[in-house]
């Protein structure tokens, strides 16, 4: 799968302005805090929801 997961704030200070950056593998560059993390889709749940 060569599709990126788009992150629309960093997880760890909450800016907006994110850039791509092609190390490590699909990982975005915040701006504010200038930490590069990995946005990772793990799958869909099929369980059963209790009530």
């Amino acid at each position: 799968m060569s599709e990126r997961a788009t992150p629309f704030y960093c997880p760890y200070c909450g800016d907006e302005d994110l850039r791509p950056q092609e190390e490590p593998h699909a990982a975005w560059l915040c701006t504010g805090c200038r930490r590069v993390f990995v946005v990772k889709f793990v799958g869909i749940s099929v369980g059963q929801v209790s009530k």
